[in-house]
């Protein structure tokens, strides 16, 4: 009941009272001991993707760190070495970049044959319009374009571990938008930075649950996650007005635990007689994907196909990655 009534208020839900009463009141523990498992975190230098590439070096998982900015990755990375005792590996990278993100596709799979963990935690909200190196507009190619290119290419090493999870960061931002293909990519002329980060945070869920359905056979279970309001630089530069919340906004690790939670395969083991594979999910439980009934009209099961055919398009990457 305490949970229900913090969902409906949406400001107890997504704020940090959110986080303290549910942990509380559900008696949270972290997740178990993740040795000799081996995850990749993009967006790993700063904010929510740094928090979970700590928390999951603390727990003894080998982590990759995926970061643009060079002296903070390599910083990220030196702290994930004093926590955990698994291998670190930091890699600057920009995601948006497709011939880098082959390069290191094909470098993580000289190095492992198979992953258990992708975590897709990179993002902006930029303000104003910018283009991608493929021409299209940034917010959606790095959302978007980037996370299907580095999945598609390592999905061989997901799908050959047989327990691998792919946990997505979305925002609780996407609940204000539909899906809706056509519109999802704003041209230069109609561009609102706060509506083309919700559009494609809406696109990240639906992406989600078309990597479960493809590869779920082969044991990849994936997820999107909302962390609530967060305290980060890139909510300061992105949204300043809701930076001013103060004390009401989570930090780092706290918007990082569901990411982390879902990437252990927590959700996985919290109902055996029917493992979640899929969903979307906030303080460690399933949720609604829409808060708004407008927002869900024209929703339709199609509509990950649809999209995973765009993606196809615009990224090159036709047909199904090579099989394990």
């Amino acid at each position: 009941m305490a949970d229900t009534a913090l969902e409906a208020s949406v400001v107890g839900s997504f704020s940090r009272a959110g986080f303290a009463v549910r942990g509380r009141l559900e008696h949270w523990r972290p997740p178990p001991d993740l040795t000799r498992r081996v995850v990749i975190v993009t967006g790993a230098s700063s904010g929510i993707g740094r928090a979970s590439a700590l928390e999951l070096a603390r727990l003894g998982a080998s982590v990759w760190l995926v970061g643009r900015d060079k002296r903070r990755t390599e910083a990220a990375a030196s702290a994930a070495r004093a926590l955990g005792t698994g291998s670190i590996e930091p890699a600057v990278l920009d995601i948006v970049d497709a011939d880098a993100v082959e390069a290191f596709a094909a470098h993580v799979a000289t190095r492992h044959e198979l992953l258990d963990g992708l975590v897709h935690a990179a993002g902006a909200l930029f303000p104003t319009y910018r283009r991608a190196p493929d021409g299209g507009e940034l917010t959606v190619a790095t959302a978007v374009l980037a996370p299907f290119r580095l999945t598609w290419l390592l999905s061989p090493l997901l799908r050959r571990s047989g327990d691998a999870n792919i946990v997505t960061l979305s925002s609780g931002g996407m609940y204000t938008q539909s899906f809706d293909l056509a519109r999802l990519e704003m041209p230069p002329g109609e561009y609102r930075g706060t509506t083309a980060y919700a559009r494609a945070k809406r696109a990240q869920v639906v992406l989600s649950h078309e990597w479960a359905r493809r590869w779920g056979g082969d044991g990849v279970a994936s997820y999107a996650a909302h962390p609530g309001w967060v305290d980060t630089p890139g909510l300061a530069s992105g949204l300043p007005s809701f930076a001013k919340l103060g004390p009401l906004l989570r930090t780092p690790a706290q918007g990082a635990d569901t990411v982390v939670w879902l990437a252990a395969g927590q959700a996985r083991r919290s109902d055996p007689a029917a493992p979640l594979v899929e969903g979307f999910f906030h303080d460690r439980h399933r949720r609604s994907e829409y808060h708004l009934p407008w927002t869900a009209r024209g929703a339709s099961a199609g509509d990950g196909a649809r999209l995973w055919e765009w993606c196809e398009v615009r990224t090159g990457l036709r047909g199904e990655p090579p099989a394990p």
